[in-house]
């Protein structure tokens, strides 16, 4: 049996909404002297809303880069009951939402690439001696700039259970609830309908999408001497804003386009190789990606080697970059 919904006993305002999504919207409320924030779904919703509730008591479930989990209630009388899960609140809100109102420095870029990738190879990771119990490995299964939250400090953290899968060893992996996710972030081996339920298949779906919100970063950094474009979604120049089940399986799978990596990102050192590491996130062969651990790696050393580079050293090191030794791929998975 899941566990009983954690009761918040204490006086809880709604203040405003702050974002809606497919289960229903996500408030800003005071609970005390303290903010948080609320994700209300309908009671039609029931089964997403267990499933986070579920995930996010998981043991193990507190890290820094995973949105940290407050309590859960169920509201209303009769047929009109609302199911509440209370969250800590960020400010600076979703990365969607933050990229369309700034840009970012390249160390800003580096450091929310870094504390993403790292709050999803935690999450990916198993840990059979975890100080809490036993904590599975988790596939996140939506991963899209939407679901990655912003601290104050531009410290990323993973948002959105309500479709991810854990996975326990001996057990099944239980209902995969079919071809889920967000259509403009799903791999191709999902667009095709071709997935193998085994573990790492589930990761690497999420690295491709990685990939994806990376590219997001890149297009919205100042750190190449040539124009930083308007915020675009992944794919809009290709498909629009609502693309269908159709227009992302021409475009990705027959097609096997993905959004362009701009020509003036090569002449930065980070940024080449940020796009090298992009293009292996969403490689069309699920084995050829990167882990979540790998990518973090990665930015590191990014960040490394452009800190020592001086402007007038840059072509130098643009060619030392192309030997660096990288960490294996499949260091996390």
């Amino acid at each position: 049996m899941p566990p009983s919904p954690t009761l918040v006993q204490k006086p809880l305002q709604l203040l405003e909404i702050k974002a809606r999504g497919r289960f229903g919207c996500v408030w800003k409320a005071q609970l005390l002297n303290d903010y948080v924030a609320v994700k209300i779904f309908p009671i039609q919703d029931k089964l997403s809303w267990q499933n986070e509730y579920d995930i996010y008591n998981l043991p193990g479930m507190r890290h820094e880069n995973v949105l940290h989990f407050i309590g859960a209630e169920k509201r209303g009388i009769n047929l009109d009951i609302e199911l509440w899960l209370i969250t800590a609140y960020h400010e600076k809100g979703s990365l969607t939402d933050y990229l369309k109102a700034n840009v970012v420095t390249w160390n800003e870029l580096c450091h929310i690439a870094q504390t993403m990738a790292r709050g999803l190879a935690y999450l990916h990771s198993d840990f059979p001696g975890h100080r809490d119990g036993h904590k599975p490995a988790i596939a996140h299964r939506d991963i899209k700039s939407k679901n990655v939250l912003l601290k104050t400090n531009l410290t990323a953290c993973i948002a959105d259970f309500g479709l991810a899968l854990k996975f326990e060893a001996g057990k099944s992996a239980g209902d995969t609830h079919g071809q889920v996710g967000t259509r403009r972030y799903m791999a191709p081996e999902v667009l095709e309908g071709a997935i193998n339920f085994q573990r790492d298949s589930f990761l690497r779906i999420d690295m491709y999408a990685v990939g994806l919100v990376m590219w997001e970063l890149a297009a919205r950094c100042t750190a190449s001497d040539g124009p930083v474009d308007e915020y675009m979604l992944p794919f809009e120049e290709e498909v629009g804003q609502h693309p269908s089940l159709e227009d992302m399986q021409d475009v990705v799978v027959h097609k096997k386009l993905r959004p362009t990596l701009r020509e003036c990102w090569q002449k930065h050192p980070g940024l080449a190789m940020l796009c090298e590491t992009i293009e292996e996130c969403w490689d069309h062969e699920a084995e050829a990606r990167l882990s979540a651990g790998c990518v973090e790696e990665r930015v590191v050393q990014m960040q490394r080697q452009t800190s020592i580079s001086a402007p007038e050293e840059m072509v130098t090191v643009v060619t030392m970059v192309t030997n660096v030794d990288y960490p294996p791929k499949e260091s996390s998975l």
